[in-house]
């Protein structure tokens, strides 16, 4: 996989003399005459590898809810979305100590844990509206909209932060959410309410990107200490609305059922604090609008597991998506050679 060059128009994490840090692939503009640097591909090595374990848990992730609610008949998604945040408050907070030589959690301005408080708003804002889109309509149709996630983000980046974009970028967003589409639109059925919930979601799934990003770069936090820091107040707020929304009104017994129901439950916790500790890593390493971009790549992911696991069938629209989100993808990663090839084109066709 081809991964982006650090720009500065994107969020990476800053060196240690407040300047911004060089691609790990590209050779210091100071070193020249000097000893020459191992190959690129080593210094990415790092970001591939965190590229990789994100998209993989992703994938792995929703496959195994979607074991929990379908085969399980588990009906507690905010439940089960709490039971994600405590288990990354008991392994986040360990990580973080280990991280920082056992001082524990930096200490943090009014200013910054306001930052943290809204971002864990944020992020059980868009977990409330999601679930409440499910319950209207198909997962499918779901993960069509939320494919409009790169959208939402560059343009509050853009709204937000006065981040400037290449222009490819911008067209780049065309064929990913076109292409996502295609993949599952023959599934879909459609409802208003539905449809505005998932879009609430969507918009707020981007906003908690560029919360992240900020206080990664700004505060100077590592991935587990930030998780650690979001997931309590999160646990919190999910908890008490599972109590009052979900186990309350319908307390069935439902969770004193299997101990496979409770295995999938303990591997779905435990893969979800890997994915936002990987999330959290690519974000630093990159972008809040990047790991949207990447996180296409899940659809693939989610349609192999989907016909291996629960037998569906893959039609030759859902292959045009998945051509036509990849090329989205390469156009945005490669929009600055994209160009130059382009000039280079036009220069010599102007000269014959």
């Amino acid at each position: 996989m081809c991964l982006p060059s650090q720009r500065r128009n994107e969020a990476g994490m800053n060196s240690a003399d407040g300047a911004w840090p060089l691609s790990p692939w590209k050779p210091d503009p100071g070193q020249h005459g000097r000893q020459r640097l191992s190959p690129p591909s080593l210094h990415a090595l790092p970001l591939v590898a965190t590229v990789f374990v994100w998209l993989a848990t992703g994938t792995t992730m929703s496959s195994l809810n979607k074991w929990i609610f379908a085969v399980h008949n588990f009906r507690y998604p905010v439940l089960l979305s709490s039971l994600h945040m405590l288990t990354a408050v008991v392994v986040g907070r360990p990580l973080a100590k280990l991280r920082a030589g056992g001082t524990g959690n930096p200490t943090l301005g009014p200013e910054a844990k306001v930052r943290v408080f809204l971002l864990s708003l944020t992020f059980c804002a868009s977990v409330a509206f999601g679930n409440l889109g499910l319950n209207y309509v198909q997962l499918d149709f779901a993960q069509m909209v939320y494919t409009t996630t790169p959208l939402f983000t560059l343009t509050l980046s853009k709204v937000l932060l006065g981040k400037h974009h290449h222009p490819l970028q911008y067209a780049a967003m065309g064929p990913i959410c076109l292409g996502a589409s295609l993949s599952i639109i023959g599934e879909v059925q459609f409802d208003q309410a539905g449809c505005c919930f998932l879009f609430a979601a969507t918009f707020l799934r981007g906003l908690k990107s560029i919360q992240q990003s900020t206080l990664l770069q700004e505060e100077r936090m590592d991935s587990p200490t930030l998780l650690c820091l979001t997931s309590l107040p999160s646990f919190y707020i999910l908890f008490t609305a599972a109590l009052l929304l979900e186990v309350g009104p319908s307390w069935d017994g439902t969770l004193a059922s299997s101990s496979s129901l409770w295995l999938c439950i303990l591997l779905s916790c435990l893969g979800s604090v890997l994915y936002n500790l990987a999330s959290f890593c690519v974000i630093s390493l990159t972008s809040a609008l990047t790991i949207h971009i990447l996180g296409n790549f899940n659809i693939v992911g989610n349609l192999l597991l989907s016909h291996m696991l629960f037998g569906s069938r893959l039609t030759l629209l859902g292959y045009t998506g998945i051509a036509l989100t990849l090329s989205g993808v390469f156009m945005y990663h490669h929009c600055d050679r994209i160009a130059t090839c382009w000039r280079s084109f036009c220069r010599r066709a102007k000269e014959e």
